[in-house]
């Protein structure tokens, strides 16, 4: 290719758009494993994701870069689910094995309290359906606005608010029935 110059992908555009991409790795990666209950998967949609990002960043309007991005990684998780079909989202998701952030505490009877409070809440929030799953995560783990999460899921704001109100009842109310010393006689000893 005499006379044309190759560049490389990070001198193409602006200065920030990788940093743009970068900055919400950590986001993308927890909605993508919430959404495919599995660490490979949701680290090939991360990576599938952002290779389309950085194919369509001349799309990319301005605004929210996180909430632009979010969606792709949305997107492209929905999409692998369906070509799966139902059968790819009844696989558990070890929190504990998966979890970033490794937290020392000296008391060991703390330590197991919090393990067990920690799977339990797992436990449950596995439990609901996608589409409440998706949105409590979006807003109680990345803190995003109802505005955001309807933007990224394609739905009006009043469902939004809807699907977040069901979620945390929903949750709340698993919980509870599990957390119960009641429930606790119910299930079989070890």
């Amino acid at each position: 290719m005499k006379g044309k110059e190759i560049v490389p992908f990070e001198h193409q555009g602006a200065p920030g758009d990788m940093a743009l991409l970068l900055t919400h790795l950590g986001a993308a990666y927890n909605l993508a494993r919430w959404l495919m209950r599995d660490e490979t998967e949701a680290e090939d949609m991360v990576q599938e994701a952002y290779l389309s990002a950085i194919t369509h960043f001349a799309g990319f309007r301005g605004g929210d870069g996180r909430a632009w991005l979010l969606t792709i990684v949305r997107n492209t998780c929905n999409s692998r689910l369906k070509q799966k079909g139902a059968s790819g989202r009844n696989t558990d998701f070890d929190d504990a094995i998966h979890s970033a952030a490794a937290r020392q505490t000296p008391n060991p009877e703390t330590l197991l309290l919090l393990a067990e409070r920690t799977e339990l809440l797992r436990k449950s929030l596995a439990e609901l359906p996608a589409e409440y799953r998706e949105v409590l995560v979006l807003r109680e783990l990345e803190q995003l606005s109802y505005h955001e999460i309807a933007n990224i899921a394609s739905i009006p704001l009043g469902t939004v608010m809807s699907r977040l109100s069901r979620a945390r009842q929903q949750l709340k109310q698993t919980v509870s029935d599990r957390d119960s010393p009641v429930s606790a006689l119910r299930q079989p000893l070890a």
